[in-house]
């Protein structure tokens, strides 16, 4: 077999297969998230996993700000972006939203995300690089967990952290749903 690039079309195709077989909901709080590409980064990605809404709280950057723009590439009009004042307040919506706010933090208590039992509408809480969680959006979380590392860096970049666990709980969606998994790319054509 001869491998070959996706087209346009066969992309879209793929793309949709898998939004068919998405069942639950994802959404993030993004507590004192203050670098704008970062911020504009974890939008595009949100985008890209089907996030449905993403709280901007306490002193994030906001996703208009020109540096969240050049990074999320437009992509925030795929994404219901809310403003509030504190990450308390955004994890109190989360939940009355009927969403298991599980925090992404080096935190006593929290497990690999990988063997984290997350629900089917999961809102993950990521915080500031330096100090991580605010203490109000530790204490409102469900559930906390990490991203295991092996290598001789202790920590990620809040983006690359987000995007790695956006496609985990992703991950662990479909593998709940066996029948969730579309075609490979070669089937599809």
């Amino acid at each position: 077999m001869t491998a070959r690039n996706l087209g346009p079309t066969d992309l879209k195709r793929l793309h949709r297969e898998w939004r068919r077989r998405t069942r639950g909901r994802l959404s993030l709080l993004l507590d004192g998230v203050m670098t704008p590409v970062n911020v504009g980064s974890i939008t595009r990605l949100a985008a890209a996993y089907g996030v449905e809404r993403m709280w901007l709280a306490g002193a994030t950057v906001g996703v208009d700000h020109p540096g969240a723009q050049k990074s999320a590439l437009g992509t925030d009009r795929f994404v219901d972006v809310v403003r509030t004042p504190t990450a308390a307040a955004a994890a109190a919506e989360a939940h009355d939203q009927g969403f298991q706010l599980v925090g992404i933090e080096l935190a006593e208590g929290a497990v690999p995300l990988f063997e984290a039992g997350v629900g089917p509408d999961v809102c993950l809480a990521l915080g500031h690089e330096d100090h991580g969680l605010s203490a109000p959006c530790l204490a409102a979380c469900d559930l906390l967990a990490y991203l295991p590392l092996v290598g001789r860096v202790g920590s990620l970049n809040v983006a690359t952290a987000a995007g790695i666990a956006m496609a985990e709980i992703r991950r662990q969606e479909w593998s709940r749903h066996p029948d969730a998994r579309p075609d490979g790319p070669e089937d599809s054509a």
